[in-house]
């Protein structure tokens, strides 16, 4: 059995650092359970309340026909899925379906299209859907594809708080998720995000048949950007038939709860967003992943165009665990 007090230090909670090695990474992985789940909860106590989680809710505005060959994707041209292309969502529409994720306790609205990457008279429409959601007091959230630098720079000036581009997995087995744009343009879109001064949302998804070293190499990316993201959503693998990646054999979910408890460890102040796949978690699991420093979901009954919770459920689960909604955005906390 490993030595905890050798194979990671415990370092203070408030010990922000963005120059991790892979190796300390990998040795918390390593951590008996009990001693990650330690570490973990010890380091959010000190960033964040722990009995309090970020309802988010995720909307679709531009349904598939993505040129993208994701292998994890429902939503590329290049898979036979079932999922038909759409044209861009009418912003009256979108924001009549934000007020009703604010009445039922979203603080943060978020808004996919599945485009390479937004054609400018498209994003001028997707702006104007920031601007009504910032209206209604919520935080804005994107995810349009690849990004110039110049449309960064629109998106910051709508009022746009977080752009979400994950960058999947590790830059090692990337390619075997994606080959129609490469781990860079990935990092070249975030540093446009970045450098327009918008918050960034980028985590990735595991499952996909990396291994352990995979998702020890995509914390170590994330963690060791110039600036950590803000915002880091993991997500386990829905498996989705006709996808390259639907029949890829399904993950441990104490490794997602080693995954969650790791970022938090090594990216003490982000918002850790529990993601896609908890449909198929256990309320036992889900509350591990609590425990272990997510302090954000995903609530209603799509992702995009996967399965979600019920509502319910998620507040049943809540209750189960004293945990109660956050009423403001997590950025506007004191």
């Amino acid at each position: 059995m490993p030595d905890s007090s050798q194979a990671a230090p415990e370092r203070q909670p408030g010990s922000a650092r963005n120059d991790w090695t892979r190796a300390e990474i990998a040795a918390l992985f390593d951590l008996p359970f009990a001693d990650l789940i330690h570490q973990a909860q010890t380091v959010h106590r000190a960033h964040f309340d722990p009995n309090k989680v970020q309802l988010s809710t995720l909307l679709s505005i531009k349904t598939g026909g993505c040129p993208e060959d994701c292998g994890y994707c429902a939503q590329s041209s290049k898979f036979e899925t079932g999922v038909k292309a759409g044209k861009l969502m009418p912003v009256d529409a979108v924001l009549e379906d934000a007020r009703r994720a604010k009445a039922a306790g979203a603080t943060r609205y978020c808004m996919g299209a599945a485009w390479r990457n937004p054609k400018d008279h498209d994003l001028e429409q997707v702006c104007r859907m920031v601007e009504g959601v910032n209206a209604l007091g919520m935080e804005s959230c994107v995810t349009l594809g690849m990004l110039t630098d110049r449309q960064a720079q629109r998106l910051k000036q709508s009022g746009l708080d977080y752009y979400n581009h994950n960058i999947d997995t590790s830059p090692e087995y990337y390619s075997q998720v994606v080959t129609t744009r490469s781990f860079a343009e990935r990092l070249d879109t975030l540093a446009h995000v970045r450098e327009a001064g918008i918050s960034v949302c980028s985590g990735g998804i595991i499952g996909m048949g990396e291994t352990r070293a995979d998702r020890v190499g995509m914390l170590h990316t994330l963690a060791t950007l110039p600036v950590p993201p803000e915002s880091v959503p993991i997500n386990m693998l829905g498996r989705i038939e006709g996808t390259p990646l639907g029949a890829s054999e399904p993950l441990e979910p104490l490794e997602l709860v080693r995954m969650l408890a790791v970022a938090r460890i090594i990216m003490p102040g982000v918002e850790l967003r529990l993601s896609a796949g908890r449909e198929a978690l256990s309320d036992e699991t889900q509350a591990l992943c609590y425990l272990a420093g997510a302090n954000s979901i995903f609530f209603g009954a799509r992702l995009l165009t996967i399965g979600n919770p019920a509502h319910e459920r998620d507040m049943a689960l809540f209750d189960k665990l004293g945990i109660t909604p956050l009423d403001a955005p997590l950025a506007a906390r004191p």
